[in-house]
């Protein structure tokens, strides 16, 4: 198990915690908002956590932002050659999960790779123009889909939100990536999964972060440990002969991250000992995804994750 953080953010700081909160910069905005797994006291005095020019105040099960001072209805937040609106949702979010960045740079990392790989069981070398086919399931706002397609990656986005995937399409144009092949789908993950097996359609990289609990489009329930062994086994249906991997990212759920690596060996065991592989053994990494705190240099766990990668 390991722990991973974003290293190259700089437009994003957890700037303290505690108290059940986290202080954050999102470019040259700081927030303050509610995090339960906080438990301890802040490093910062109160005079650093009063700059903060919104706060979403706890109002019995949910809560509403309180701003103060000037903040615009949205603002650019830049990684790299990406941009992406942050909004304050009622939910307490803000469009984007920071501590992903690190996915997004291994992803990245693997579809580049991927351009220039020899096959030497096969004697063929990869056309390094081929695109890499890349499916994003539970997209939302669309992060993880705008880093693979600026990758080269022909990528599927599927959410079962509207508003989500027309918030994903004004990233896309925030970092001019109009011309690039992204299919935008808005349906249920689990239904869109199994008609791109009957179809026969392959991807080389499989992304998800299925929620705790949701619906799709039609009113259909999602329950993470009732439904995602069910997509993960038909996800493996959907990868090609030579894939390039697979992440799950998972929030607010009661299971640590040894449970996804145990459904990954089962679900991908073929991978690593199967004759087409030549012998070609995969990789499975699970952990905890995490934010390093400016103040104080305390690692923030957000959530789980586990990946498959050759």
């Amino acid at each position: 198990m390991i722990i991973v953080t974003p290293s190259d953010f700089p437009d994003y700081e957890l700037l303290d915690s505690g108290n059940g909160y986290r202080l954050e910069r999102y470019g040259i905005y700081i927030i303050s908002r509610p995090d339960p797994d906080v438990i301890w006291s802040p490093s910062l005095p109160e005079s650093e956590w009063l700059k903060a020019q919104a706060t979403f105040k706890k109002v019995g099960t949910g809560g509403k932002w309180v701003i103060q001072g000037k903040l615009p209805e949205k603002w650019l937040l830049k990684w790299k050659n990406l941009s992406f609106w942050i909004k304050l949702s009622p939910f307490k979010h803000t469009g984007v999960f920071p501590e992903q960045a690190v996915q997004w740079e291994w992803m990245t990392q693997k579809i580049h790779d991927s351009r220039n790989m020899i096959q030497d069981h096969e004697s063929k070398i990869m056309n390094p123009e081929s695109a890499a086919k890349v499916l994003n399931l539970f997209g939302y706002t669309g992060a993880a889909t705008l880093a693979c397609a600026a990758a080269g990656a022909e990528v599927t986005h599927v959410d079962a939100s509207y508003p989500a995937i027309g918030w994903a399409r004004e990233n896309q144009r925030a970092s001019g990536l109009e011309t690039t092949s992204i299919r935008w789908i808005q349906d249920d993950c689990l239904k869109f999964v199994e008609r791109e097996i009957r179809r026969g359609v392959k991807y080389d990289g499989i992304i998800m972060d299925p929620p705790s609990f949701g619906h799709g489009p039609d009113g259909q329930v999602w329950k993470f440990n009732e439904n995602f062994p069910e997509l993960l086994r038909a996800c493996r249906q959907l990868l090609t002969e030579k894939p390039l991997f697979v992440v799950v990212n998972a929030y607010a759920i009661s299971s640590s991250s040894l449970m996804l690596e145990n459904i990954f060996k089962e679900v991908f065991a073929d991978l690593g000992g199967s004759p087409r592989f030549a012998g070609e053994a995969g990789v499975i990494e699970s952990g905890e995804l995490a934010l390093e705190e400016k103040s104080s240099g305390k690692l923030l766990s957000t959530g789980i994750f586990a990946r498959w990668s050759k």
